[in-house]
């Protein structure tokens, strides 16, 4: 009986403690608020399983809008069709809380490129809260007098190592470098929303024991286009870690989202304001005044935020 009584005391007190973590929701009140999650597809395992349930419970209390998915749902191999096994293990049977049945807005990852990237596109018309209109795309979002542009871009074809692997990554090479860079130019030229954030599944600036080649190629190609039209944020997963960078004389926040399955080591470099190997997902709150980014572990602890003020 004392065993039974210490047992759960022991509960009871681990439970409130955990809990304590996911209580003050107040924080994401009169704001509008969306979830990033990226580097997924491990059929539920490396805590991918657990990180989903705790985006389902926190999102009863802050009512995300959608989930951008930055890429890397599927591992190793992407998918063969719309009807491969992986949109079950992976996904659909992995976010089953209610609460996140909502719009996922992703992008392809370099893992989607070893696989039939049109089959992630077609999956829009199989599933109702998959929606990828095209490899790269643009969307504005208003609430309450606040827009809010998100742009999506398709960086593994802007990275030459991609290209050149025709085996590995047979569609790379077929796509249009200067066609997506042109259309991102004449998106940002046009763009008057509030807020400004790029999307893709490679970082610019990061730690990553990864080849420099693929920073490279993205500072480059991409980066030069989002300093000169003063975008607030990119964000990005890739890395499997979580990592804030800030280069000096740039005033854009550089955002690596942790993987919501398997996190890997990760240590700071010039620039870098926050990293962490915890793996877990990011909520993103905006209104007029503020966009604030906070880096969520898998127990629910805000680990980092990022705020940026008009």
């Amino acid at each position: 009986m004392r065993f039974k009584s210490l047992f759960l005391f022991i509960f009871i007190t681990v439970s409130t403690a955990i809990q304590a973590q996911l209580t003050d929701y107040a924080i994401f009140d009169k704001k509008f608020n969306f979830y990033i999650a990226n580097d997924l597809g491990r059929n539920g395992y490396y805590d991918q399983k657990n990180i989903a349930e705790l985006m389902g419970t926190m999102a009863e209390e802050i009512g995300p809008e959608f989930i951008l998915a930055t890429g890397d749902v599927h591992h190793f191999e992407g998918v063969q069709s719309v009807n491969d096994p992986l949109w079950m293990t992976n996904y659909e049977l992995i976010y089953t809380h209610p609460e996140l049945m909502i719009d996922w807005f992703p992008v392809l990852g370099n893992h989607e490129y070893r696989g039939n990237t049109q089959a992630v596109l077609d999956y829009t018309n199989i599933s109702r809260r998959w929606s990828m209109p095209e490899r790269y795309y643009t969307k504005v979002f208003e609430e309450k007098g606040i827009t809010i542009r998100i742009i999506w871009i398709d960086t593994t074809p802007l990275i030459d190592k991609y290209r050149t692997e025709n085996d590995k990554y047979p569609d790379a090479c077929k796509q249009d470098i200067n066609k997506q860079l042109s259309w991102l130019e004449s998106v940002l030229s046009d763009a008057k929303e509030n807020w400004i954030i790029v999307a893709g599944h490679h970082p610019i600036h990061a730690y990553t024991s990864k080849e420099e080649s693929e920073r490279l190629n993205m500072q480059k190609r991409v980066d030069s286009i989002l300093q000169k039209y003063k975008v607030d944020m990119y964000i990005c997963g890739h890395i499997h870690n979580f990592q804030h960078i800030r280069i000096p004389g740039n005033n854009i926040d550089y955002i690596v989202n942790s993987s919501a399955s398997l996190a890997r080591e990760v240590k700071p470099i010039e620039g870098t304001k926050f990293c962490s190997s915890e793996p877990g997902f990011s909520v993103c709150s905006i209104d007029k005044k503020e966009l604030i980014l906070r880096m969520i572990d898998k127990t629910g602890k805000i680990l980092h935020t990022i705020t940026r003020k008009k």
